[in-house]
C-alpha cells in the first residue's frame, strides 16, 4: 500500500489525483523490493568495480570477464515470501526468474546455486516446506537443463514461518556481444514475447515488502506466480538465437511489478508508451492494472527496430512463442499507458523509476554475546550430536534431486565449491553465510561470510572474481535490525575489497517476519561468489597422508553448532585474516588437499575428508574440536615440501579402521558406522518422514 505521506507527495508533484494504475505502479515500484528505499545509502558503499567488471549493478544481471572470449552473466534473487505461501511454485519461479535475468543479457545459463534457510527439521511444517522447495528447484532446473552445482541449507527456529529461498544463476556470453536492459533509441518498438499474461502474481513486489501474516497461505496465494519450465526452455533457445542476429537492441525479464516494472525500468533513460490492449492474455476481462502488474512467468520484453520485427518474429514463431508489438520508446521522459482508447497512466518516468524517497530508520547497536559455559556432556556424544545436526549432516537427500551433469561442463560438486570447465580453466562457485555468527557480530560475521566463500574457492585453487548477494533481514523499522543491516553491509564491503571480489549485483529482502510464529529471521546476508582457477578434481586424501592445520584464529564458540546444541555461548569469531588465502591456493595447485574449518568445526572437517584417521590435538578438547572461527584449514599431503610456507601444525595421519582422536586426555573413537549414521541424519529424517 502507498503510504499517506507518499500519496500526498505524489499528488503534489503531479498536481492531480493519481489514477488506479498509477497507484499500483507506485505501490510496486516504490516498494522496498524494487526501490531499495531503506538500503540505498548502505549499498552505495559496496565496492562494485574492478578490472574484470564489464557491467556492474543496475541491470538484470552483471557481466564479468572470465577470459578473452568468455564473460559471465551472474545474478542472485530471493523468493522468500512466495516460497512460504506455495513452496513448490514459489521456489520454481524463483529459479525461472533469475534464469531469465541471465538470458535477457544474451547469455546462456550454465549453473545454479541455492542457499536455503528453514525452521527446525523436527517440525512437520518445516519438513513440508523443505521438501516442496527442493522439489520446485529441482523440477524447474532439471526441465530447463541448467545444473544446480552448489547450495547451502541452514536450520534455525527463527526461520519458522519465513523460510528463505535464494537462488544464484550464472551464464556465459561473448564479452563483446552481451545485451543490456536499457533502451537505446526513441522510435524503436517494444515487443513482448513468451507466455500469456494472467492474473497470477498480482502485487508480488509489494507482497515481498511486508511481513507475513497468520493468514498468508490463504490471503496471499494470488501473489505467487506459477511457472512453466517447458516454456522457459523455449525462451532460452529463442532469446539466444535472436541475440545472435544482432537485431535485439535491449532485453529485459518481466519479474517484480510485471510489465509495468520491466517497461518503465527498461525505458528510464528515455520514455515509453505502452498499449495495454495489445498484450496477449490468458484470461478474459482483465483490466489495465491486472495486465500491467501481473507477474505471470516466462515473459520477456525487447527493444527492436521496427524493420527487424519480422526477422525476430520468425524465430519466435519457430519456437511456438507468442509475441506482440505493444509500444514504443519515446524521446520525452514520460511513461504513458493506454487502455481501451484512454490514457490510464501518464507519469514522469524518473519519478516512477528513481523517485522513491529514501527511508532512514532509527539505529540501535546491541550486544547478544553470552559468557562461555563449558558443556558437561561426554565429548564423543558431542561429536556425534554436531555431526548429525542438520547444518552439518550431508545433504544427499537434496542433491540427489538435482541434475549436476547436464550440459557436460561440471567437473565437481563435492567439497566447498562447485567446479565447471570453461575453456582451459575452471569456473568455481560457492554460496551461503553464517547467520548465527552474524547476529552476534554483524560486521565481523558478514565480513567472515565473504572470507569463507573465498576460502572455499581457495581450496580448489581459485581466485575470486565477483560477488552477488541477497540481503535477507527482518523489518528495518526495528532500530536493532537497521543497525544490524548497516553493519553487515559494511563488513561485507570491507572484506570484498580485501579479497578482491567486487559486489556486482544482488537483491534486498526485508520484512522477513512471521506474525504466526512471532519470529524475526536471523540476519542472513547470503552471497554467491564466482572465481577462476585450474581444473582440479576433488579427491579425498588417501591412506598414509599427513593431516595438519594451517592458519590460526582465536577460539570462539558463540553462534557455533555446538552453541545451538548445548547453549554454551561464548564470543563470536573475530575478523578473519585473508592473507592466508593465496598460500592455500598455491598449496592446492601444487597437489595438496584443503578444506576450510567452518560449520561444525574441526570434527566436521575430519569426518568429511578423513573418516578413518588417527589424530592428536593440542589444547582443550571443546575449542579444539568445535571452534568454527574462520581462518583455519584442514590440509592433507604426502609430500611435506608442498606445505612449506604454510606454518601448518601436523595433527595426524589418514588410515586405520576408525577415527581415533586424542585430545586433553580423552580418547575418542568413532567407527565408520557411527560417523556415517551421524552424517546421514538429515537424509534419514527426510526419507523416513
Amino acid at each position: 500500500m502507498v503510504s499517506a505521506g507518499d500519496l500526498a507527495y505524489l499528488e503534489e508533484q503531479l498536481k492531480r489525483p493519481i489514477t488506479p494504475l498509477e497507484y499500483a505502479c507506485f505501490e510496486n515500484l516504490w516498494s522496498e523490493h524494487c526501490s531499495y528505499r531503506s538500503t540505498k545509502a548502505f549499498l552505495k558503499t559496496l565496492p562494485t568495480t574492478g578490472e574484470n567488471v564489464l557491467l556492474g549493478p543496475g541491470d538484470d544481471a552483471a557481466i564479468v570477464k572470465f577470459s578473452d572470449d568468455i564473460a559471465l552473466a551472474i545474478g542472485m534473487e530471493s523468493h522468500n515470501h512466495p516460497s512460504y505461501v506455495d513452496p513448490y511454485d514459489g521456489a520454481a519461479t524463483g529459479v525461472g526468474g533469475i534464469v531469465r535475468d541471465i538470458i535477457s543479457m544474451g547469455a546462456k545459463p550454465i549453473a545454479l546455486m541455492d542457499p536455503l534457510y528453514f525452521g527446525p527439521i523436527t517440525e512437520e511444517k518445516n519438513r513440508y516446506l523443505l521438501e516442496h522447495v527442493v522439489q520446485g528447484i529441482g523440477d524447474y532446473g532439471n526441465c530447463i537443463g541448467v545444473p544446480v552445482v552448489r547450495g547451502e541449507v541452514r536450520f534455525d527456529e527463527r526461520y519458522s514461518g519465513n523460510p528463505l529461498v535464494n537462488v544464484v544463476s550464472v551464464g556465459i556470453v561473448d564479452p563483446e556481444k552481451y545485451l543490456t536492459a536499457r533502451v537505446k533509441k526513441p522510435g524503436n518498438r517494444l515487443v513482448l514475447y513468451g507466455a500469456s499474461t494472467g492474473r497470477d502474481g498480482l502485487g508480488g513486489a509489494s507482497f515481498a515488502s511486508r511481513d507475513l501474516s497468520e493468514d498468508a497461505e490463504a490471503e496471499d496465494r494470488p501473489c505467487v506466480q506459477v511457472g512453466d519450465p517447458y516454456t522457459e526452455k523455449l525462451l532460452i533457445d529463442a532469446t539466444l538465437e535472436m541475440a545472435a542476429t544482432g537485431k535485439v537492441v535491449a532485453c529485459r525479464d518481466l519479474g517484480a511489478a510485471g510489465l509495468a516494472g520491466a517497461s518503465s525500468e527498461m525505458s528510464s533513460s528515455y520514455g515509453a508508451r505502452i498499449e495495454a490492449d495489445r498484450v496477449h492474455l490468458r484470461e478474459t476481462g482483465m483490466n489495465e492494472v491486472e495486465i500491467m502488474l501481473a507477474e505471470s512467468q516466462e515473459r520477456m520484453l525487447m527493444e527492436v527496430a521496427e524493420e527487424d520485427i519480422p526477422a525476430l518474429a520468425a524465430i519466435l514463431e519457430k519456437y511456438s512463442l507468442q509475441w506482440r508489438d505493444i509500444g514504443e520508446v519515446l524521446e520525452e521522459k514520460r511513461y504513458l499507458v493506454t487502455f481501451e482508447g484512454n490514457v490510464v497512466c501518464d507519469l514522469p518516468i524518473d519519478l516512477l523509476v528513481e523517485g522513491a524517497p529514501g527511508e532512514e530508520w532509527a539505529s540501535q547497536p546491541y550486544s547478544k554475546e553470552r559468557p562461555y559455559e563449558a558443556p558437561e556432556e561426554d565429548i564423543k556424544d558431542l561429536c556425534l550430536a554436531v555431526l548429525s545436526h542438520p547444518d552439518v549432516a550431508r545433504k544427499d537427500w537434496i542433491s540427489r534431486q538435482y541434475d549436476h551433469d547436464v550440459q557436460l561442463r561440471t567437473v565437481s560438486v563435492a567439497g566447498g565449491a562447485g567446479l565447471l570447465r570453461l575453456g582451459d580453466s575452471a569456473l568455481s562457485l560457492s554460496c551461503g553465510c553464517s547467520p548465527r555468527q552474524i547476529e552476534l557480530r554483524p560486521y565481523e560475521g558478514a565480513a567472515n561470510t565473504v572470507f569463507e566463500n573465498a576460502a572455499n574457492l581457495a581450496c580448489v585453487g581459485s581466485m575470486p572474481l565477483c560477488i552477488v548477494n541477497c540481503l535477507n533481514f527482518a523489518s528495518p523499522v526495528h532500530p536493532e535490525i537497521y543497525w544490524q543491516l548497516g553493519e553487515a553491509v559494511r563488513g561485507m564491503g570491507d572484506m570484498a575489497t580485501a579479497v578482491g571480489a567486487p559486489v556486482v549485483g544482488g537483491n534486498v529482502s526485508l520484512y522477513n517476519e512471521s506474525d504466526e510464529f512471532g519470529t524475526q529471521i536471523l540476519p542472513t546476508p547470503s552471497i554467491g561468489m564466482a572465481g577462476k582457477g585450474p581444473v582440479l578434481h576433488y579427491t579425498l586424501p588417501g591412506e598414509g597422508a599427513t593431516l595438519a592445520i594451517a592458519g590460526s584464529s582465536v577460539p570462539a564458540l558463540g553462534g557455533s553448532v555446538l552453541d545451538v546444541i548445548t547453549g554454551c555461548g561464548g564470543p563470536a569469531p573475530n575478523l578473519a585474516d585473508p592473507s592466508i588465502l593465496e598460500k592455500i591456493r598455491t598449496f592446492v595447485r601444487n597437489g595438496g588437499f584443503a578444506i576450510d574449518i567452518s560449520t561444525g568445526g574441526l570434527i566436521a572437517a575430519i569426518a568429511e575428508c578423513a573418516p578413518k584417521a588417527s589424530v592428536t590435538l593440542a589444547g582443550m578438547a571443546i575449542p579444539a574440536l568445535f571452534d568454527e572461527s574462520p581462518g583455519r584449514f584442514l590440509i592433507a599431503y604426502t609430500d611435506e615440501t608442498v606445505a612449506e610456507g604454510l606454518d601448518a601444525v601436523e595433527i595426524g595421519t589418514v588410515g586405520g579402521d576408525e577415527l581415533l582422536i586424542s585430545v586433553e586426555g580423552n580418547i575418542i573413537r568413532l567407527t565408520p558406522q557411527e560417523t556415517e549414521a551421524a552424517l546421514g541424519a538429515l537424509t534419514s529424517v527426510m526419507y523416513t518422514e
